[in-house]
């Protein structure tokens, strides 16, 4: 892309920044789900977990982590401010011990697009590559 373009926040060209963010969780290797347990594993081993959800009516997205640099370096790429970043500790599921988490709330226009090529299904497959 361009040097002249906006951050990818900043876009307002709905195609452009939808084919920016598609490119975004590529390169930062974020994964999506089939189930949260798997997802949260993930998240808890430094990967970024991309969680969807619905919040006050809204569909949203967590990108949630244990890495706190892998995040931020995902913020700068996407172009939002550090001090947006939030810090939430979570349970592993696999030892039920509380660890430091952080998450980017990703709604609006830096709501990232379905990707099968992120997603991951219940036998830890990605689904398509």
């Amino acid at each position: 892309m361009p040097s002249h373009l906006p951050s990818i926040a900043d876009d307002r060209e709905h195609d452009r920044r939808t084919v920016r963010l598609r490119a975004l969780n590529r390169s930062a290797d974020a994964r999506e789900f089939a189930k949260r347990r798997e997802g949260m594993i993930h998240a808890m081993d430094g990967g970024l977990w991309l969680h969807r959800h619905i919040w006050m009516g809204k569909p949203m997205v967590h990108l949630v982590s244990t890495d706190r640099a892998r995040l931020l370096d995902y913020g700068t790429a996407l172009g939002v401010p550090a001090r947006r970043l939030q810090f939430k500790p979570l349970r592993d599921p696999r030892t039920t011990v509380r660890v430091d988490a952080w998450h980017w709330d990703l709604g609006g226009p830096v709501y990232p697009p379905h990707d099968a090529a992120l997603r991951v299904d219940h036998d830890g497959i990605t689904s398509v590559r």
